[in-house]
This record gives C-alpha cells, sequence and structure tokens, in this order.
C-alpha cells in the first residue's frame, strides 16, 4: 500500500469509501464487512473523526491479534499497513470488493455514503442475486417439494451455530428461505439451490456426481462407487468412500484411542469440498478421484481463474469461487473458509502427518489435486530387503529432509566406502534420489522430490 495515499487519504473527508477510526473494535470489522459488499473502501485506525492522528498501541501481538480477528471473524484478507505518523502508529486497512456476501457475526453490512449499515432481507437477497451465472438459472421447472427439507433445516442450525448466519430463526417456509439466501429468481428454485439442497438432482444434472475407484494399477478397478444425491450428500459420502479405501491404524494417547488415516481428514475434506465447489457444471463430466496404494487424485473439470496461477495458489491468496453462491453456503456451514486457505490448509495437514508434499496439476479447463502415501515404514523398507541402516537412513530423511554421505557414517558408524555402496542401492531402489553435487551433494526421499 501506497504510503503517501494513506497521509493523503487522512487530508479527506469520510466517504462510501473511507472512514477513520480512533480504535479497533466490532465497529472496525463491520465497516470491513460494509466495504467488501459495496464498492471497496479504506479504513484508517488511529485517527479520530476530526482527522487527527491519536495513534494505536500496535507492538507485534496486538497487531497480529486484529489481523486474526479480522480473518477468523470476516474470513476475508484485506491489505494491511502499518505506519508511523509523528511518532504514532496508524493501521491503514484497504478492502476490496468481494466476489461473495461478507459477514460479521451472521449479519451483513453496506456502505451508504459514510454511514455503515446493515442489509435488510431483501437488499440481501438483492446482493446474493447480484452476478448471472449458472447457478443462478431456472431452466428446469423444479418442484419445492423435490427439496431435502431436512437438509435444508439442518443447514441453517449448523450456520446459526457456527455464527455465521443469524437472520433466519429457522422455521421460517422453505421458499422464503430460497428467496433470502439467493436459491430462488422469480419464485422458481435455481440450479444451486437444486444442487445443494436437491433430493434427486441427478434427476436434471447426470453428470454432477462424484466416482471414486479403487484401482490396483493404471488400469485395473478393484473397487468403485458412484456418489451422487445433493452436495452436502456428496461431500460426506465421498469422504465415506474414500475411508473405505484407505488404511487406519490406531495409537492409545492416554486413556483415547486416536485413528491414524493414510492421509488426514482434514486434507481430503479439503480437497472433496475444492473439487465440489470449483468444478465447471456446464461440463457433463463427474469428479474422479482415483485412490491406489500409494496416491490419491482428485480431478474435476473447472481450471484456475485467469487471476491466479498454480504459484499463487501455494501462497496466501484470495479465494476466487468459480460457483459462489454454492461456495457461500458451503462456508456458512463451515465446511470451507473463505479466504483462500483450502489449500495452504491440505499442505499444513500433509506435513504435520509427515507425508510428501501436495502436487497440483491444472490448466485453464481442469484441476487436479495428488496427495502420496508415506509408504516408508520399517516393516516395508524390511520386506524389500534393504539391511538395517539402510532402514535407518530413510527413518532419519523422512524427519530431517536428506541426509549426506558423511551423516551416513556417522549415523551407522561405517566407512566412505560403505556409505557410497548403500546409498547408491538405495538411489537405484528408488527410494533415495541425489541433489548437488560434490561437497553439497545429498540424497532425499524420491517420493518428496520437487
Amino acid at each position: 500500500m501506497d504510503m503517501d495515499k494513506i497521509l493523503k487519504a487522512i487530508e479527506k473527508e469520510e466517504s462510501s469509501k473511507l472512514e477513520f477510526k480512533e480504535r479497533f473494535n466490532n465497529s472496525v470489522l463491520k465497516t470491513i464487512s460494509a466495504f467488501a459488499n459495496t464498492y471497496g473502501g479504506l479504513i484508517i485506525v488511529g485517527v479520530n473523526n476530526k482527522r487527527e492522528v491519536v495513534g494505536i498501541d500496535a507492538d507485534d501481538k496486538n497487531y497480529q491479534k486484529i489481523l486474526n480477528m479480522v480473518i477468523n471473524k470476516l474470513g476475508i484478507t484485506p491489505d494491511f499497513e502499518l505506519i508511523d505518523v509523528d511518532n504514532n502508529s496508524i493501521l491503514a486497512i484497504e478492502v476490496k470488493k468481494s466476489y461473495i456476501p461478507v459477514s460479521f457475526e451472521g449479519r451483513y453490512y453496506k456502505r451508504v455514503g459514510n454511514t455503515t449499515r446493515e442489509m435488510s432481507f431483501e437488499e440481501l437477497k438483492r446482493f446474493f442475486q447480484r452476478d448471472l451465472r449458472w447457478e443462478r438459472l431456472t431452466e428446469r421447472d423444479f418442484k419445492i417439494d423435490e427439496i431435502n427439507e431436512n437438509n435444508v433445516r439442518s443447514f441453517l442450525r449448523t450456520a446459526k451455530a457456527k455464527g455465521r448466519l443469524s437472520v433466519f430463526n429457522g422455521d421460517e417456509p422453505i421458499e422464503e428461505i430460497f428467496e433470502k439466501l439467493g436459491l430462488m429468481e422469480n419464485g422458481k428454485i435455481n440450479n444451486a439451490g437444486m444442487l445443494l439442497f436437491g433430493k434427486n438432482p441427478q434427476k436434471y444434472f447426470n453428470y454432477a456426481k462424484v466416482r471414486v475407484v479403487r484401482l490396483k494399477d493404471n488400469i485395473t478397478i478393484i473397487g468403485d462407487r458412484w456418489i451422487g444425491g445433493n452436495l452436502f450428500n456428496q461431500f460426506r459420502e465421498t469422504e465415506e468412500a474414500i475411508k473405505n479405501f484407505i488404511n487406519v491404524r490406531y495409537e492409545i494417547k492416554g486413556f483415547e484411542r486416536e485413528d491414524i488415516w493414510d492421509y488426514p481428514l482434514e486434507a481430503i475434506r479439503e480437497a472433496i469440498a475444492n473439487a465440489l465447489l470449483h468444478r465447471d457444471y456446464l461440463r457433463p463430466v463427474e469428479i474422479q478421484i482415483k485412490v491406489f496404494e500409494d496416491k490419491i487424485y482428485f480431478f474435476n473439470l473447472g481450471g484456475l481463474p485467469e487471476e491466479l496461477s498454480i504459484e499463487k495458489l501455494f501462497k496466501f491468496h484470495s479465494s476466487i469461487p468459480r460457483n459462489p453462491m454454492i461456495f457461500n453456503i458451503f462456508f456458512l456451514s463451515g465446511i470451507v473458509e473463505k479466504v483462500g486457505s483450502g489449500i495452504e490448509r491440505m499442505i499444513d495437514a500433509l506435513k504435520a502427518a509427515r507425508l510428501p508434499e501436495l502436487k497440483i496439476e491444472a490448466s485453464h479447463l481442469d484441476f487436479t489435486l495428488l496427495f502420496m502415501k508415506d509408504i516408508y515404514t520399517e516393516e516395508y523398507l524390511g520386506n524389500l530387503g534393504l539391511n538395517e541402516r539402510q532402514v535407518k537412513a530413510v527413518m532419519y530423511v523422512k524427519g530431517k529432509g536428506k541426509i549426506t554421505n558423511r551423516e551416513y557414517r556417522e549415523l551407522n558408524k561405517v566407512s566412505n566406502k560403505t556409505a557410497y555402496l548403500e546409498l547408491e542401492d538405495l538411489v537405484k531402489r528408488k527410494i533415495f534420489s541425489p541433489e548437488g553435487t560434490g561437497k553439497a551433494l545429498a540424497y532425499v526421499l524420491q517420493v518428496m522430490k520437487k
């Protein structure tokens, strides 16, 4: 953010896109929601309404607390800039117009002139319907009795408990709920409403399914599940199908039993949600999930938007949903977040489980996630015929990331020649890959090699 821009803004009057706040409190969060839902804007904290710089307490702990509060309460990541003016710290928060509605404590705000106001039901309805997308189309004559009312009521209870939707009391007619959430157009249920809450959406969208297959190799299928129903049902049943095709072991910690799956369930759920919410529903191809002995592929049609690249996905980035209405309903239910952190959460979950890093392949047409399994257990390595020193070296690399010839010698108390031969044997077996040359030569697990 340009410091000159911030200093010049302090000289201006408050407006539809500029607000001064003496201190950081809930009114700041409401204004951020309003800016995001209207035209975007700039909030300067530490300046009073007379445009006098009064400063704020901005030590590292307090600054981080403010950032976390914005992200956790609103689910977006504005641009923050902390600057010093006349020995006082002020915080500038630049908010961009959001692709999807942003709420604070379950309520939605808008900017009117230099004031922040809560949206009415009608305004909220129009806001949900502001973009003409496939989700909003009503070319089919969907009937209200084709909607699973139990799913709708369950969603409202969950969204209210999460503090993300408090504009309903829960017993309104389905038509009213759908109207206010943007799931109806002129009294007709739209595509998003049917996909999210229909009893049998495949009556109209036969391709809107998930296929989970267990393969022995690239061509031999040993398990096959086709999953339909609405998107909430697909989310739940797809997770169960994958769990049926992978392994779980148990560890007793204190008096509690912990289930240890081949892959962390948090990462699996994020991958399923990513496929369901970002797929291109105009193209008649189902989501495909392929479970092998040592990896899982998650494939869906719907490539990256122009604003994103694979490189940007691995960094902190804003969420740009392909289907914002469907995405928003999943956000309100607590299944996903708005901050574009799904990839980051998968990366963190895989890392915490000490698994190989997440792989992504994408074009403008499709998107694939790849999880790789840690098959290098002591039992597995022993069955391959490795000696104890080589097994110990693999365990060392799993923890440290790499091993050098010198570290191998020190770890196993062997000569340089023995270390060289045994490391080369691990390379020939395609367990290790060499990286670097000369004194910088080290060995990494091939499955973790970038």
